[in-house]
């Protein structure tokens, strides 16, 4: 299981990586201020930071306990990537209508679409961040969080 340093490096390399890609493609896609996108980013990136530190500990705890491993099969890697950004949602939904004055559909279909970006964008960066920063071969099964 990975470390608290290790997670933390995780989430803000993830955040900050994501962050110079739908902040510009955003404003851009939906015809939305680059300040207007940025506090709607930033805002989704702190909600979004604590709930993937909080997440993925959780899930792998879990995955720990029913399989006795943190290794992830590629169905998993999906469950986890579209879980996380169904709770993330959830959470984002309100504060984005209310912060752009819009519907919560309109909004709905904003935060679908980010949501849509970020399902394949974790997908991919967590199957790197892996491959970057492997698990040391012989792991305890509940290191300290």
């Amino acid at each position: 299981m990975r470390t608290s340093s290790d997670r933390i490096r995780h989430t803000i390399l993830f955040e900050l990586v994501s962050l110079a890609m739908v902040l510009p493609a955003g404003s851009w896609v939906f015809g939305i201020g680059l300040e207007q996108m940025g506090v709607i980013g930033i805002g989704s990136s702190i909600a979004a930071t604590v709930w993937n530190y909080v997440y993925n500990l959780g899930f792998d705890h879990l995955m720990v306990r029913l399989t006795g491993s943190v290794a992830k099969s590629w169905p998993v890697r999906v469950a986890h990537a579209i879980l996380f950004e169904a709770g993330l949602l959830i959470v984002l939904l309100p504060a984005i209508a209310w912060y752009l004055g819009i519907s919560l559909i309109d909004a709905f279909i904003m935060d679908i679409a980010i949501a849509g970006f970020y399902v394949v964008y974790a997908f991919v960066f967590n199957l790197a961040y892996d491959r970057a920063f492997p698990l040391p071969a012989k792991a305890p099964a509940l290191a300290t969080a």
